[in-house]
């Protein structure tokens, strides 16, 4: 397996961490990720603006925005889109890649997008109907 080109940094943000930690909470026994039915963005309401859930398809491998907080971008135009559709707003820059890096990576991602406005972005993959089905992202500005 090549080298995840979207790392883990060493420290995540208070607001990633948070998410990161929601996630890895909702994990159950030994397994390595939570299943998609038990994320709920509801239990993180105060990040809510800045969640993204992406639905996973396999063969062909393809992602669709589920659902998208108002600080990510904007909901009603691209709720339901498959990447690849149309053009994203910028603070989705290489989503696509980072999407499929994680479904490779079979763990969380990180794109770091230092230009104006500088923004980060994490993926955290979740399990159901025998592979990755969904992922739960969180973005943060500045």
């Amino acid at each position: 397996m090549a080298d995840n080109p979207y790392p883990l940094p060493d420290r995540l943000t208070p607001t990633l961490q948070r998410v990161f930690d929601y996630w890895d909470d909702l994990k159950r026994g030994g397994n390595e990720m939570p299943f998609w039915d038990d994320i709920k963005p509801s239990a993180l309401p105060d990040v809510a603006d800045r969640l993204l859930l992406i639905d996973v398809f396999a063969e062909p491998e393809r992602f669709r925005i589920n659902s998208l907080g108002a600080d990510v971008g904007e909901k009603s135009a691209l709720r339901g889109k498959f990447l690849g559709e149309e053009e994203l707003p910028g603070r989705l820059d290489y989503l696509l890649s980072q999407c499929s890096a994680t479904v490779e990576a079979r763990g969380p991602t990180f794109y770091t997008h230092p230009g104006a406005p500088p923004y980060t972005r994490l993926l955290l993959p979740a399990w159901g109907d025998g592979r990755i089905s969904m992922m739960l992202g969180a973005l943060e500005l500045g």
